[in-house]
């Protein structure tokens, strides 16, 4: 057996614990079996947004026209943007295990850990304890319950960073942020893509105006199909054939495609972790349960990032370790905010969003909310840059205090343009201190004071 001050699982937002580990001179134990650098750095935002920055290149080439410009893209090398995918990957887990192993007080177990008992968790052929112990053990591909499914070489977000060959055709089973980002990237290679999403909409958590603004845009380029449940999939020569059913009218349909990819949500790794041993409670979808201190069931237990499903997004995750570290030694306690994550959807257009929706806001504060929209049109750069007329940006604010409840933004640099409101939320401001606020002219940036100068009850 052996005895630490802090015990860290999971080397993703774990990491930046460990680093405070061993500054404050704790000793200090690592148990990270894969993905060095967690999700994002490995087959999360790192890789995809890598890709996706290529597809949005593809996307500005095949738009030039509209501005007097002759351009087309004459060939797409797709083994050289996946390579290229990889090496940055690889860089970056090359880089944080040369880190870890300069560290001469850690002892990193890149082993599988599982809790045995009561803080004691066996981490390969080691028994190892600790009075404070965060799990940072992130989330996995959840599979949706369609015939045929396991087993047959379907895609995740995982294998599919693994691709050497372009697809001619790809069916996506799912149509939120993951969904929607693949789609969008295959579709700007040359795939012939078609997506489809049980609920009645495409990113069903964003504002309608949002989804139906994205389907407009996907239409043009792929098949959309919402509202229809994905009921079997089938492996044949010519690659995958899905049966699905339209959930309103219960016709049944197929479609084709060489290959398949699922992208229906995430499940947690709790439970590889046999956290019951050591009395961490989970929730009903088997997340780890934390309150807003980001403390389990637990005294002396936090968990932090995708682990605990509330609010997965690296950004998040990130603030959630702070927190986890400052609770974990200090009688004052923090709280996680997490009504307030900002996220971005990295699609085309792209999406941005902070807060409550319209209808949540409605049903909360009734009458006193204001509400303002304005499009990217609306601005002088928007207007230069013939940004699409569906594009638009959305605040909510609360009528008495001035106090901003969300923000939503689908267009050209919407997850940049939204900080400016994340900070304000973030301090709990007034919209004012944006709408006072001096903003270049002309600047796309202007969209946002035209959005909150347009707020009526």
């Amino acid at each position: 057996m052996k005895d630490y001050d802090v015990l860290v699982i999971g080397s993703g937002s774990g990491l930046s614990i460990v680093y405070k580990a061993l500054g404050a001179g704790l000793k200090t134990a690592l148990v990270a079996r894969e993905y060095l650098g967690g999700t994002c750095l490995n087959v999360g935002c790192v890789p995809s947004k890598t890709l996706l920055y290529t597809a949005d290149r593809v996307m500005e080439i095949g738009e030039a026209k509209r501005f007097g410009v002759g351009a087309e893209v004459s060939s797409i090398d797709f083994p050289s943007i996946m390579t290229r995918m990889r090496k940055a990957v690889q860089d970056g887990t090359a880089s944080i295990r040369s880190g870890l192993k300069e560290e001469a007080d850690l002892d990193f177990y890149e082993e599988e850990g599982q809790f045995v008992d009561d803080y004691t968790l066996m981490a390969g052929k080691e028994e190892i304890r600790a009075k404070t112990i965060f799990v940072a053990s992130g989330a996995r591909p959840a599979m949706p319950p369609v015939k045929g499914l396991a087993g047959i070489g379907c895609l995740t977000n995982e294998s599919v960073l693994q691709l050497e060959k372009l697809p001619e055709s790809i069916i996506i089973i799912g149509g939120s942020y993951v969904g929607v980002e693949y789609a969008h990237f295959f579709a700007a290679m040359g795939s012939a893509v078609s997506i489809v999403e049980y609920a009645d909409r495409l990113v069903p958590f964003e504002e309608p105006e949002i989804s139906e603004t994205l389907e407009s845009s996907f239409a043009k380029r792929m098949g959309v199909y919402t509202a229809h449940e994905a009921l079997a999939v089938e492996k044949g020569d010519g690659g995958f054939t899905l049966t699905m059913q339209d959930r309103q009218t219960k016709t049944g349909r197929t479609i084709k495609g060489e290959r398949v990819l699922v992208a229906t949500g995430r499940r947690s790794n709790a439970d590889r972790l046999m956290t019951e041993k050591t009395g961490v409670a989970l929730t009903s979808k088997g997340f780890i349960r934390v309150d807003n201190n980001l403390q389990t069931s637990r005294p002396g237990i936090f968990a932090v990032g995708d682990a605990t499903g509330r609010g997965m997004f690296t950004h998040a995750a990130d603030r959630e370790a702070r927190i986890a570290w400052h609770n974990a030694f200090h009688e004052h306690k923090l709280e996680m905010d997490f009504d307030n994550v900002p996220h971005a959807v990295y699609t085309s257009p792209q999406i941005a969003s902070i807060g409550l929706t319209e209808e949540q806001a409605a049903g909360q504060y009734g009458n006193n909310m204001l509400v303002g929209k304005a499009r990217y049109e609306d601005t002088v750069q928007g207007d230069v840059r013939m940004v699409s007329s569906d594009s638009f940006a959305k605040a909510l604010v609360e009528k008495d205090t001035g106090r901003i409840l969300g923000f939503h933004i689908v267009g050209p640099d919407a997850s940049i343009l939204i900080q400016e409101v994340v900070n304000v939320m973030a301090r709990r401001g007034n919209y004012r201190e944006i709408t006072d606020a001096m903003h270049i002219f002309p600047s796309l940036s202007e969209l946002i004071p035209e959005t909150l100068d347009k707020l009526e009850g």
